[in-house]
């Protein structure tokens, strides 16, 4: 990815989008994950086409009204991980650039590649995760 469409896809996070840490299924901890919520589906494709994830329809219960909308899910952990090393220093809302930054620096220290965790790294990757929410 070019510095310019890293700082574009900054903008649009800083903008439309949410760097956050969410559980794929309920008895596992949670993972890194970028979204991005757009009515413009082209711009959801082009960004896709970056950075990877997938685009989900949302629902739309007044069609007559409003416009479809949709939401880009980027929850693979080398593709977070890979955009957030490239946007970071583009992000301007404060909070998200030090979401991204506490991810990067911190995230695989918590995490082990085995998903089995003994104690201290349950105790380690708690906090991780209470201090991400406190951001």
């Amino acid at each position: 990815m070019e510095a310019w469409e890293a700082s574009y896809i900054a903008g649009i996070i800083d903008g439309e989008g949410t760097i956050t840490l969410t559980r794929m299924h309920e008895k596992e901890h949670r993972r890194p994950t970028i979204t991005i919520a757009s009515t413009d589906k082209e711009l959801l494709m082009y960004i896709q086409s970056l950075i990877g994830g997938v685009i989900n329809n949302k629902k739309n219960y007044r069609p007559e009204v409003h416009k479809s909308s949709y939401t880009l899910s980027i929850k693979n952990k080398f593709e977070v991980l890979s955009t957030l090393k490239q946007i970071h220093p583009f992000l301007r809302i404060d909070r998200k650039r030090i979401r991204a930054l506490w991810i990067l620096n911190h995230y695989e220290l918590v995490t082990p590649r085995n998903g089995k965790y003994k104690p201290e790294m349950l105790k380690a990757k708690i906090e991780f995760e209470d201090f991400f929410f406190r951001i």
